[in-house]
């Protein structure tokens, strides 16, 4: 069994077609892992739109699944507290988090489940790909950073990630920073992670301007956590490409390259200031409302 985390931050538009997908979670496979109580819990943090009542339309479709679900709606913006939440609230032990933006395959929890399912800490995710942008620079920006080495190897856990008992005993609450995925990420060595045979996908941010808000959200999360921790951040694999790995991306995409490095240093300059600290640069024209399966 496992419990199903969703921090969202003003996620209308976006956390009906996650539930749906997460509803549609089945797989003859790890059928044992969905016996008993799921629990999904939302976990909404400092919302200004409608998730939270878009979020508790779909309870009676976990009802008829026979998971639990609970939407917790917290007033200030903040996805470590969220996430802190949620595993106070959850039923099991193992624990998945799902960004609300992210569209799960059918075998994915369960395949996480099963990794997880060990005394030993444990950290499992499944392969992440990039939903076809609208823009021209979105998708040759993603299509470049697909690439990179900390994509390509290991379990990069970007967007869904799940840890067991014995590795969330390893910290007593996650920080309030914004880096909190590296944060979980850097309490496991690469030997505790495992990577299970199911995808899910997740938007890129829209345009070039929100690229660069985006990007620096990382860099400063990163730093920020370098600040707070340096001793968990120094015991981290490297996963930066190097010199010689550049030169070969930008060989086989010199256009991506372009985007990419572009980006890269315009995060360096003002330009583009970032609206808020959780801001994950969504620009209103690239506002979609996403189908939920099987409505």
């Amino acid at each position: 069994m496992i419990s199903v985390i969703i921090p969202a931050y003003n996620e209308e538009g976006y956390i009906g077609a996650c539930l749906g997908h997460v509803l549609a979670s089945h797989d003859p496979t790890y059928g044992t892992y969905f016996d008993g109580t799921v629990d999904v819990i939302v976990v909404a943090n400092g919302c200004q739109d409608a998730t939270v009542e878009e979020a508790q339309s779909l309870a009676p479709l976990f009802k008829r699944k026979g998971w639990s679900f609970q939407v917790i709606d917290q007033p200030t913006g903040s996805k470590p507290r969220a996430m802190n939440a949620g595993s106070r609230a959850a039923q099991n032990g193992s624990i998945v988090f799902i960004d609300a933006d992210v569209h799960v395959s059918p075998g994915l929890i369960g395949g996480i489940a099963e990794a997880l399912d060990r005394p030993e800490p444990a950290y499992a995710g499944g392969r992440p790909s990039i939903r076809p942008a609208r823009t021209m620079v979105s998708e040759r920006y993603a299509r470049f950073w697909a690439k990179l080495p900390f994509m390509c190897q290991g379990v990069p856990g970007c967007g869904v990630f799940g840890v067991n008992a014995a590795g969330r005993a390893r910290w007593t609450r996650i920080p309030d920073v914004i880096s909190d995925d590296f944060f979980v990420r850097s309490h496991f060595a690469t030997s505790e992670m495992h990577e299970v045979p199911h995808s899910y996908s997740w938007p890129i941010t829209e345009g070039f301007d929100n690229l660069v808000r985006v990007r620096r959200r990382q860099d400063r999360g990163l730093s920020e956590l370098s600040d707070l921790i340096p001793e968990l951040t120094a015991k981290s694999d490297k996963t930066s490409p190097d010199l010689a790995q550049l030169i070969g991306l930008m060989a086989q995409d010199p256009v991506g390259f372009a985007i990419y490095s572009s980006v890269a240093l315009a995060v360096r300059t003002p330009a583009f200031p970032s609206q808020s600290r959780w801001d994950r640069g969504r620009g209103t024209e690239y506002w979609e409302q996403l189908q939920v399966p099987g409505q």
